[in-house]
């Protein structure tokens, strides 16, 4: 799993002891009666326990298969009061929002507005150019692979310490930020490699993408993504936020570790504008609409046969052997055989998991309401598709976007 932007240190023992305190008698997992599956989600809550244990403030999930839909909450959603996360809380889902707008360009592809090969400059003249970036020799399929070569502007020295971390975030976490100016940043820098060298996530390859959906489209991704996945699946939670910094309700406080000399420190982070990011991770969702979205599209409802192969075609991660990327979403099987469509995301305050088998059957959603502590998220996923193997060590790849 590619998590880039949700990194996060051990949590220190000052907060666990203030964690613990603040929700001691609510941090027990709670299910509502959708459970007809026989408690065989047990070792799933127990997992998702052990992740509030470990200093994640709450989770909550839902999981979906032929026996039933489960859905449970853990730990708190409000630091300060005590009160418990919520199972039909509302989450920035972070890159989580890259697999709709790959839908919808292969839905647009399907009608004949654009190709795959297209290159970026046919569709976004004059956009991608200077240090050795040139549109005219990337493709939209590589935008959605990740093969651009394209440098990922979050990891803009400058662009960090200005918006993503410490007093630079609290100083301009309200501010209205163009896609355009995420792009010059990632344009300001070398490409590290050629187009279709290899395979790298870069944030900027998905705001070109959301871009590219524009022009083509003829009017805001936000409309399109509503029009064609949102409202014909009913996914009444899901929403873009536009430059708005609240998140709306049900939802959960969100919480970050914002300064690296200060790793017990924990941030109150939920209201951030969501034009910083805009196109690549700005989207609004629960782990209801999540599952249904994901199962849909892996099920074929969305995408006509050839664009549904286009999206499963993946290619290597180097990063993490055994891991491969397609069109916005990843693929990887656990040590246990089973096989899993995935994607992840990090977002202020937020690290959100999607995983389902390849028959889209299985379906498992869940979000932390802080934005640490990835490292127990693996063991969340190998209890629910590999119960029998949930103690094992992880069998996929740790690192956070």
């Amino acid at each position: 799993m590619a998590w880039k932007r949700a990194r996060g240190g051990v949590v220190g023992l000052a907060v666990m002891a203030l964690v613990a305190t603040v929700f001691t008698g609510s941090a027990g997992a709670s299910s509502d009666g959708a459970d007809r599956s026989g408690g065989r989600h047990q070792e799933t809550r127990r997992a998702i326990e052990a992740a509030v244990r470990a200093g994640v403030p709450g989770v909550t999930v839902q999981a979906r298969d032929g026996r039933g839909v489960w859905r449970s909450a853990s730990g708190v959603g409000n630091l300060r009061t005590g009160a418990p996360r919520g199972r039909d809380d509302r989450f920035r889902v972070g890159n989580v929002t890259d697999t709709f707008v790959a839908t919808v360009l292969l839905q647009l592809e399907a009608e004949g507005r654009l190709r795959l090969d297209d290159t970026v400059e046919r569709h976004l003249p004059g956009v991608v150019r200077g240090n050795g970036n040139d549109g005219r020799a990337i493709t939209v399929r590589q935008l959605l692979n990740h093969t651009s070569g394209l440098f990922d502007y979050a990891l803009d020295p400058e662009y960090g310490a200005t918006y993503l971390a410490g007093d630079g975030f609290l100083r301009h976490r309200y501010d209205t930020l163009t896609p355009e100016t995420r792009v010059r940043v990632a344009l300001s820098h070398a490409a590290p490699f050629g187009p279709g060298v290899r395979h790298s996530f870069s944030n900027t390859n998905d705001v070109l993408a959301a871009l590219i959906v524009e022009r083509v489209a003829g009017r805001r991704y936000e409309d399109e993504v509503h029009d064609r996945i949102v409202e014909p699946l009913g996914l009444g939670a899901t929403s873009n936020p536009g430059n708005r910094v609240r998140l709306p309700r049900p939802s959960s406080r969100g919480y970050a570790k914002l300064f690296a000399a200060q790793p017990d420190r924990i941030d109150d982070v939920t209201e951030t504008n969501g034009s910083q990011a805009w196109g690549n991770g700005d989207m609004i969702s629960d782990a209801d609409d999540l599952n249904r979205f994901y199962s849909a599209l892996i099920r074929g409802r969305l995408l006509p046969p050839r664009q549904l192969a286009e999206l499963k075609t993946t290619v290597d991660n180097p990063d993490f052997p055994g891991a491969s990327y397609g069109l916005g979403i990843e693929r990887f099987t656990l040590g246990c055989g089973v096989t899993l469509w995935y994607h992840d995301g990090g977002a202020p305050g937020s690290i959100t998991m999607v995983a389902l088998t390849e028959d889209g059957r299985h379906q498992l959603a869940f979000n932390y309401n802080g934005a640490w502590a990835a490292e127990t998220i693996l063991p969340i996923v190998n209890a629910e598709f590999c119960p029998a193997r949930s103690d094992t060590p992880a069998d996929t790849p740790s690192d956070t976007r």
